[in-house]
């Protein structure tokens, strides 16, 4: 275990250097191409256009819906069964360039494609929306996961958003060491987090949860609920990408 402890640091500290060393190097440089890059943008407009942007998607979670699906429109399953926040902003489908991106940000911790990533979603989310809620919540690694990778992604994103808009942060407590959700069914997903999160602080009235990809938005939902059980009226979800189902 130690030495594994031991190679991962050192594989991070490779890529940490070596993502630096091509920032300093490339400057002004698309984060997708590495072709010239926008004035005071980490991309190019061939790439941004190009990008899997979430249109159309449900507005309560975001799923991705079929070209031409009539905007606004809730899909079957928010239907069936609303989640337990209002609506959700996911700018992005985790697909192509985006899901690259996220996996260099998510598994290397690399600073390069954290940054064009919330800048993707910050230019998604638009300020209106982005000085919408009163706190924000990252959705919170059980800390032995955290301490295996290395890396709190969501974390990560939260402090920058946090610091960037005036946003107060706040913190959620995972109950337990929930099984991995991959390989689980839609009904599997919300039953393996039930009551998986607690948030032991009094919230203010408006909250805005964040994470890194949306899937079936059963981890979103079930910290939603920790929140209202916190006092908080009303919450929005927030990702920087939805994966496609």
């Amino acid at each position: 275990m130690a030495g594994r402890k031991t190679t991962v640091g050192w594989l991070r500290s490779l890529w940490h250097g070596l993502d630096l060393g091509l920032r300093r190097a490339l400057p002004g440089r698309c984060g997708f191409c590495l072709a010239p890059a926008e004035r005071d943008r980490p991309w190019c407009q061939a790439c941004f256009e190009a990008l899997p942007w979430n249109l159309p998607a449900c507005p309560s979670c975001a799923e991705p819906q079929p070209p031409g699906s009539l905007a606004g429109k809730r899909c079957s399953h928010c239907l069936s069964r609303p989640p337990a926040f209002v609506r959700s902003h996911v700018p992005l489908r985790y697909q192509d360039e985006v899901a690259q991106l996220m996996q260099r940000f998510k598994f290397h911790a690399s600073p390069r494609a954290g940054t064009v990533l919330l800048e993707l979603f910050e230019l998604g989310q638009g300020q209106q929306k982005l000085a919408w809620p009163e706190a924000l919540i990252p959705v919170p690694l059980h800390p032995k996961r955290a301490r295996e990778r290395g890396f709190d992604q969501a974390d990560w994103l939260a402090r920058r958003l946090a610091a960037r808009h005036g946003l107060r942060l706040y913190r959620a407590q995972r109950r337990h060491h929930t099984p991995s959700q991959r390989g689980l069914d839609r009904t599997e997903r919300f039953g393996n987090l039930r009551d998986a999160f607690v948030i032991t602080e009094a919230l203010p009235e408006r909250v805005a949860l964040l994470d890194d990809v949306m899937t079936t938005g059963a981890t979103l939902d079930a910290l939603a609920r920790a929140c209202l059980a916190a006092g908080a009226r009303e919450v929005e979800a927030w990702a920087l990408a939805r994966t496609p189902l």
